[in-house]
């Protein structure tokens, strides 16, 4: 574990210590948490978005026609 300073004001700092004791914890604990959790947070955002991103697309920029609705939602006669 690594130790860090963290700087904030005085309203945020009453906060942290009143959720602390709220969940039975230090205030260095509930800030280690709440980081770890935007980090995981963020690591599926980006992982998603990079799964989209990867997708094969059936229509282009090239000035091709949109697809129908149809053919979006796969509601096509079959």
């Amino acid at each position: 574990m690594k130790n860090v300073t963290v700087t904030m004001e005085d309203s945020v700092a009453e906060w942290a210590r009143l959720e602390a004791a709220r969940r039975n914890t230090s205030v260095s604990r509930l800030i280690g948490e709440m980081l770890a959790e935007k980090m995981r947070h963020d690591d599926a955002y980006e992982r998603a978005m990079n799964e989209w991103l990867s997708r094969d697309r059936f229509w282009t920029s090239d000035g091709s026609p949109y697809p129908t609705r149809e053919e979006t939602h796969e509601r096509g006669v079959r």
